[in-house]
């Protein structure tokens, strides 16, 4: 069976080979609660449909409008088996439920490497933080050494960083861009950091060449499925 976890997920699970991130626009913090409890209600009445699927997680955006999705599959083609058979009948229920939805897209990333939770570290996440990295056309080589530099900061800048829990380097498949997911302790240790005096290193991270547009957004855990 399908069940709820109010664990977060853990990004490093080395069983997972297909990470996919999405989002979806609803419009209002009401259809973001709305939706949120209609995805649990219509996983929660079926079967858990594969064992490719490690866990689903969604994600309530501070802007009041966006859910994002995080699925974690074994493989790429456990989720293209999950589509064929069991993903348009929770799509149908759900939009009756919620009608309005936009499906903004799917990436496909495998993870790249992380700066992991301090052993004995038990803080919950009282943020999500996703940041996605453009790269200039011709650049997408780049992006693993971009990532290597921006991980060289966080271990040289760990004071500055005090909230931050974890952070997890994402690859588009497509080679374009990258996508850091990272679980702070609160808003304010966030912003905290944020306001920090810039580096030597962090402005090297920011002028590194090929790198493009970047855009952030903040989000909130609000439902985890797992197989019960």
């Amino acid at each position: 069976m399908s069940r709820r976890t109010e664990q977060h997920p853990d990004l490093t699970d080395p069983r997972i080979g297909a990470p996919f991130f999405s989002t979806w626009r609803v419009g209002t913090p009401e259809r973001q609660q709305q939706t949120v409890e209609v995805i649990g209600r219509t996983w929660e009445r079926r079967p858990w449909p594969t064992g490719d699927l490690l866990g689903y997680h969604v994600y309530t955006g501070h802007d009041g409008s966006t859910l994002m999705h995080h699925s974690q599959w074994s493989s790429e083609q456990g989720y293209e088996a999950f589509v064929k058979t069991h993903r348009q009948e929770r799509v149908d229920e759900i939009d009756t439920a919620v009608p309005g939805i936009e499906r903004v897209g799917l990436g496909r990333y495998r993870r790249y490497r992380s700066r992991e939770r301090n052993m004995g570290d038990v803080r919950v996440p009282g943020l999500i933080v996703t940041v996605r990295i453009d790269f200039e056309e011709g650049a997408g080589e780049r992006r693993e050494e971009w990532v290597d530099l921006v991980l060289k900061a966080l271990g040289d800048d760990p004071e500055d960083h005090a909230g931050l829990i974890s952070a997890h380097f994402h690859l588009s498949t497509d080679g374009g861009h990258v996508l850091n997911y990272a679980e702070w302790e609160s808003d304010q240790a966030y912003d905290e950091a944020l306001a920090a005096p810039g580096t030597d290193m962090w402005e090297r991270v920011r002028t590194y060449p090929g790198v493009g547009a970047v855009s952030g957004s903040r989000y909130r855990h609000a439902l985890g499925l797992v197989s019960g």
